[in-house]
């Protein structure tokens, strides 16, 4: 599927890099110094720390199944 926008955005990318010889440090700071000349403030994103996993906690009561039990839900059906 060809798409005209995402082709137009490939040739400018591409033009761009082509000035800079594909060099990705002289391509960053073109950017960096267009974005300073640019006169708009630019937000420096900061990456989100992981948040470790959360131990499950029980949301109600358990069923007890303990072999000894002589409740007729932890009984196997089988005993029923």
């Amino acid at each position: 599927m060809n798409d005209p926008i995402v082709e137009e955005v490939r040739r400018v990318r591409d033009a761009h890099a082509a000035r800079f010889n594909y060099d990705l440090d002289a391509i960053f700071q073109d950017i960096k110094e267009r974005e300073k000349k640019s006169g708009l403030q630019f937000i420096q994103g900061v990456a989100r720390q992981p948040v470790p996993n959360q131990a499950l906690q029980p949301t109600g009561a358990a069923i007890s199944a303990s072999p000894d039990s002589t409740s007729p839900e932890a009984a196997p059906a089988a005993e029923r």
